[in-house]
């Protein structure tokens, strides 16, 4: 087997119970401790990357917009563009935060809306989207009661004694009209 470093059980590498065995660990490999165990190997965590996963730091997400690293900590102190922090308060951006800078960029420069104007904007956007996701949350919530109605009315009708007629309203015969009036 070649050495790979991508590979989790490299066997040239002693941490990953290669041919060496795993480094002493806390009472591992002293005397009167028994045999020495291999360590299993574990598989890396696996992380999902989403375009709301904050990854990318200010002068990444800088050059990737095309735009200074100043003026995204101005956006930010605006409120355009609020990026998500690190534990020490650094700023990370995400793919669709990137997305947010180039298109406050092209409503600025493009289209000669002010930063006020790109606010409002951006802020009709996010409610749009939520007003959409909420008719997407009742529109199913909509259709489960209809299901849900549905088969109780189908449990109802398949309850139905089978030796009962169902009743018939008479069918008028004629067309006349007939006048009633109280005695007195």
């Amino acid at each position: 087997m070649s050495p790979n470093p991508l590979n989790p059980m490299n066997p040239m590498d002693p941490m990953d119970g290669g041919p060496i065995g795993p480094g002493p660990g806390l009472g591992e490999g002293l005397p009167g401790n028994g045999p020495r165990r291999p360590r299993r190997a574990t598989a890396p965590p696996q992380y999902v990357l989403t375009e709301d996963t904050p990854v990318y730091v200010i002068s990444v997400a800088a050059e990737l917009s095309g735009l200074h690293p100043q003026t995204l900590r101005q956006y930010d102190r605006l409120g355009l563009v609020c990026p998500d922090r690190t534990a020490g308060r650094g700023r990370r951006y995400s793919a669709r935060d990137i997305q947010q800078l180039r298109e406050v960029q092209r409503l600025s420069q493009d289209e000669g809306i002010n930063l006020a104007g790109i606010k409002r904007i951006i802020e009709l956007e996010n409610q749009v989207t939520a007003l959409q996701a909420r008719i997407t949350e009742l529109a199913d919530s909509l259709e489960g009661a209809a299901t849900a109605l549905q088969q109780r009315e189908a449990a109802v009708h398949a309850s139905y004694r089978r030796d009962l007629v169902p009743y018939q309203p008479p069918t008028p015969q004629s067309s006349a009209l007939v006048v009633w009036r109280p005695k007195r």
